[in-house]
């Protein structure tokens, strides 16, 4: 998967919109961000979702090198999770941007969505 290839996918998330995010791109749902996308990083292209925290837990045990730290911006607890993009596998990587898409996006417009096999 590429850069292009997560913008396509977060874009046909309902109400999904790109806008900047001081130097990236980034995706919201009614303002709230489930994803950036850094400037590659050592040649490694980078994706950074909002993720639960225990999902972010089980990839750091499954793949701990497919998660890229945030520095200074990592919070315990918080979800976001920044993957080298590389590394994981175009169906997984899909799910987990939907996932993240969901992590922010209003219960009601989740709701109206349910019967999507896509979200």
């Amino acid at each position: 998967m590429t850069h292009a290839d997560i913008r396509a996918l977060a874009l046909s998330l309902p109400e999904a919109e790109e806008l900047p995010h001081f130097d990236r791109p980034s995706f919201r749902v009614r303002g709230k961000i489930f994803i950036t996308l850094p400037p590659s990083k050592d040649g490694r292209d980078l994706v950074v979702l909002k993720l639960p925290p225990i999902v972010k837990e089980s990839l750091q045990q499954t793949d701990p090198d497919a998660i890229v730290s945030l520095g200074a911006w990592e919070k315990p607890g918080s979800g976001w999770t920044q993957l080298d993009i590389g590394r994981m596998d175009s169906e997984t990587l899909a799910d987990l941007v939907r996932l993240a898409w969901r992590q922010v996006a209003p219960k009601r417009l989740i709701a109206g969505r349910a019967n999507d096999r896509d979200l």
